[in-house]
């Protein structure tokens, strides 16, 4: 069955640095766009990145410059590099692939960005 199991959260000092992973099973990775969102408590899931099929990025205004998304097919895996964290990086991230119709979602990391 389809499977997206995220990994690398935790708690971060302001300015600190994490890696997320998210790691992908049962379709057929390398078809489909890879996404990260978040959700902060009270607040609507928001889109953060995405990666394509081809390598191509895209990402949410409030992440550009601090944020990286990457993926390794061989491994089915897809990265969010997050650097320059700040307290309201803080939320739940969530890791999306979508390809025409079909939509998966991971169950969530935590990610808490505070002194």
């Amino acid at each position: 069955q389809v499977q997206l199991e995220e990994s690398g959260g935790g708690l971060v000092q302001p300015g600190g640095s994490l890696r997320l992973s998210c790691a992908a099973s049962g379709f057929i990775f390398r078809f489909y766009a890879m996404n990260w969102y978040r959700q902060a408590p009270g607040k609507e899931r928001e889109w953060v990145a995405k990666i394509n099929s081809g390598g191509s990025t895209n990402y949410a205004d409030s992440v550009k410059g601090r944020f990286a998304i990457s993926r390794d097919n061989a491994e089915s895996t897809v990265y969010l590099q997050m650097n320059n964290l700040k307290p309201e990086d803080t939320a739940v991230y969530y890791c999306n692939a979508h390809w025409v119709a079909n939509d998966f979602w991971g169950q969530g990391t935590q990610v808490t960005v505070s002194s």
